[in-house]
C-alpha cells in the first residue's frame, strides 16, 4: 500500500548543472544519485529528485516544504548563502520580513535557482 511506501518530491529544472549546484551548495543537501535520468538529493530520510525540462520553474505554487525546528535560524543560514525570501500579501497569507504566521505554524518561501517555490516551516508548540 502507498501508506507504507516512501515518497519523493520531484522538481522540474531548466538547467541541471545550475540546479545541482543550488541544491548541494546553497541548501547543503547531499547528492545521492546522479545519472542522465535520475538526480537525487537526500534530506531528512526523504528524497528530492530533479529532472531537466523546459517547464522548470513555471509552477507558481510550493513544490516542496521542509519542517524545521527553528525557522529563524534556518532563514538566517539560507540568507547567508544568498537565498532571498518572498513577500506575500494575499487573502489568507501575509508575510512580515518573509515570514507568514498562523495559529499553528510559521513559514517562509523562497525560490530555487530555477524559479521553483520552496518553503521552510516551523510548527508552533512542536519543538
Amino acid at each position: 500500500m502507498l501508506s507504507d511506501s516512501p515518497i519523493a518530491a520531484i522538481i522540474p529544472v531548466n538547467d541541471m548543472n545550475r540546479a545541482k549546484q543550488f541544491y548541494s551548495e546553497t541548501l547543503g543537501l547531499p547528492l545521492t544519485k546522479e545519472s542522465p535520468e535520475d538526480t537525487r538529493f537526500e534530506c531528512g530520510g526523504t528524497v528530492i529528485g530533479l529532472y531537466e525540462t523546459p517547464y522548470g520553474g513555471k509552477a507558481e505554487h510550493t513544490l516542496a516544504s521542509w519542517k524545521v525546528d527553528d525557522l529563524d535560524t534556518e532563514m538566517s543560514t539560507l540568507r547567508s548563502k544568498g537565498v532571498t525570501f518572498e513577500d506575500y500579501d494575499l487573502p489568507g497569507i501575509k508575510t512580515v520580513d518573509g515570514v507568514a504566521e498562523s495559529d499553528t505554524m510559521r513559514g517562509a518561501w523562497f525560490k530555487d535557482s530555477e524559479g521553483n517555490v520552496l518553503c521552510v516551516m516551523e510548527e508552533k508548540g512542536q519543538g
